[in-house]
């Protein structure tokens, strides 16, 4: 009996090890492009699949106001957490501008167990930024209502009402620059219009450029 487990432990633990050493916050994405930053940005534009897709839609945007995008697809806020350091810290910008959390509602792999602990993380976010002298920009949630990729999920609107009350009122409390991209976006029953999204998570190149004309305000 004792000889089976050990035979059984033993094959658990290459796969175990395998675990442990995945790149789970995938700080390997933007390794080499950090390595050819040798001018601070004025600007980390910092968050999941949004700000991943945004540099390509719009690199003029980012081109011509000295802004580098550090988001990836499908990532929560406890995995952009822990990239701070390496993908915003290190390069020295004088803001970071966060963007994230649907993720999260969306339940991917690596959510936080509610609203109020993403918000939590976020606000992490801010503390390691201004640590490091970096000015923080706290963008909302958009307006999205229905998550594609999981349909299952009947709350989101609710949830993303929340989650941006919550961090509006934080950034009130705490001085702390707020890009509200949900009233951008939101029309008269609080969704997202079909001509700026697709699925009501992704804006298209219109609704980046809504989302810029914003966000340079807060830009000086």
């Amino acid at each position: 009996m004792k000889i089976k487990l050990f035979m059984a432990l033993s094959f658990l633990l290459p796969l175990s090890l395998a675990a442990q050493n995945k790149d789970w916050a995938n700080y390997s994405r933007y390794a080499e492009a950090n390595a050819k930053v040798t001018v601070s940005p004025k600007a980390v534009l910092f968050g999941d699949s949004i700000t991943d897709a945004w540099p390509r839609q719009d690199p003029d945007f980012f081109n011509e106001n000295n802004l580098v995008g550090r988001g990836i697809s499908g990532q929560t806020t406890t995995q952009i957490l822990c990239r701070m350091r390496e993908d915003v810290v290190n390069l020295r910008p004088k803001y970071v501008v966060i963007l994230a959390g649907i993720n999260d509602i969306a339940i991917n792999d690596g959510h936080a167990p509610d609203v109020r602990r993403a918000v939590e993380n976020i606000k992490a976010m801010c503390d390691i930024a201004k640590a490091n002298k970096i000015k923080p920009v706290i963008c909302s949630l958009l307006p999205s209502y229905r998550i594609g990729w999981r349909p299952s999920i009947t709350d989101a609107a609710e949830k993303v009402a929340e989650f941006n009350a919550l961090l509006k009122a934080y950034a009130k409390e705490n001085k702390i620059a707020f890009a509200d991209y949900y009233m951008l976006f939101a029309d008269e029953n609080n969704h997202m219009p079909e001509k700026y999204s697709k699925d009501t998570v992704h804006p298209n190149i219109e609704g980046y450029r809504l989302m810029e004309s914003c966000l340079l305000k807060f830009l000086k």
